[in-house]
């Protein structure tokens, strides 16, 4: 039997994961997830679920008080107002649930109330509730956060030293660096790829090694909600790849559906371990900065844009399907475009004839 891909495995294991938080929730709520599941990706379907257990635990606790979650109807929904969904809001600042202490972040809530007002459209649609209740609460306002990423200019190469570091193991402990020798190939490619194409991790995690042409300087990758894309790297990330791809214990053309980036165990390497693996080296170079995968891809981005000056452009290669996605996050950096383009623009005065 042809062992499951990444892609198709992550939705089986969403769905399981679904229909457990599923099984806690009120009868009504399956109709929900049922009614959206052509539009939507499992993962999306995940996230739904989680925001919903944790609006109707609120309900069970703060709205009607010692109720069952699984004895919530939608008349009861129908009761609530527009002050019950910022009082959701405001709870969600600091809550506690199967135990656990949890807080909202501003995005956070933000991605709640959008749960919930996607889930009261479905019923209102179907008229099995009066109105969409959260859709008469404003959106809490996401103030902008500066863009965190390495720096590369005159006074500083924060991204060559990532690279130096990966490659030569200086500044790894003792204990960092008697695995070093084993997976400095590896690691080298995965920054390598970060940095040269903005990729997200899930992107990185589940590509194989047949997506890659090392030919064209190519690879296939599959973007959310599941559409497949062509990208392209540079020289640089073709060597890392290709260097990496010669460890490999087997022929080239017999390892097209394995995994492109294994584990010290010989599986496909997990996110978590590319997140661990990426914090090792960032501390080293630079320490006040918490750098990630995504602010690896931010990296890129910032470049990109700075190279090009086209949104455009980097919306696509970053696989935003909203480009003002790709302005709020980059905005700030348009400020020194127009400064480069002030000093860099040459008025020439017609000679005389």
């Amino acid at each position: 039997m042809k062992e499951k891909s990444f892609y198709e495995q992550r939705e089986i294991n969403c769905i399981e994961r679904l229909n457990n938080i599923i099984d806690e929730l009120p009868y009504f709520v399956q109709e929900f997830f049922i009614g959206v599941e052509l539009n939507t990706s499992a993962l999306t379907r995940l996230n739904y679920g989680y925001d919903l257990r944790v609006f109707f635990d609120f309900l069970s606790k703060k709205i009607f008080r010692n109720s069952r979650i699984d004895d919530i109807t939608l008349s009861d929904l129908s009761k609530l107002d527009a002050s019950d969904i910022e009082y959701f809001l405001s709870y969600l600042s600091h809550y506690t649930i199967n135990g656990k202490s949890e807080r909202c972040t501003e995005t956070g809530k933000a991605r709640k109330l959008s749960t919930l007002r996607a889930f009261y459209k479905f019923f209102f649609n179907r008229n099995k509730l009066p109105a969409n209740t959260p859709a008469k609460v404003s959106m809490p306002k996401i103030h902008e956060k500066e863009i965190i990423r390495l720096d590369s200019n005159n006074k500083v190469d924060e991204i060559g030293d990532m690279l130096y570091t990966v490659e030569t193991g200086f500044g790894l402990s003792k204990h960092q660096l008697a695995f070093h020798n084993s997976t400095k190939l590896r690691d080298t490619a995965i920054i390598t790829l970060f940095l040269g194409t903005g990729i997200r991790i899930s992107e990185l995690v589940g590509l194989n090694c047949g997506d890659i042409d090392l030919k064209t300087n190519s690879f296939v990758v599959t973007r959310k909600g599941g559409n497949r894309s062509v990208l392209y790297f540079n020289n640089q990330v073709s060597l890392a790849i290709n260097e990496y791809l010669e460890t490999r214990n087997s022929e080239k053309e017999k390892l097209n559906d394995e995994p492109l980036f294994l584990s010290l165990q010989n599986k496909r390497i997990s996110t978590r371990q590319v997140q661990e693996l990426v914090k090792k080296y960032a501390k080293i170079v630079s320490p006040l900065k918490k750098i990630t995968p995504h602010k690896l891809r931010s990296t890129f981005g910032t470049n990109l844009y700075r190279q090009t000056g086209d949104i455009y452009v980097v919306a696509d290669c970053l696989g935003h399907k909203d480009v003002n996605t790709t302005k709020k996050h980059y905005a700030a950096i348009t400020e020194d475009i127009r400064k480069n383009a002030g000093h860099n623009l040459n008025l020439t005065k017609k000679s005389d004839n």
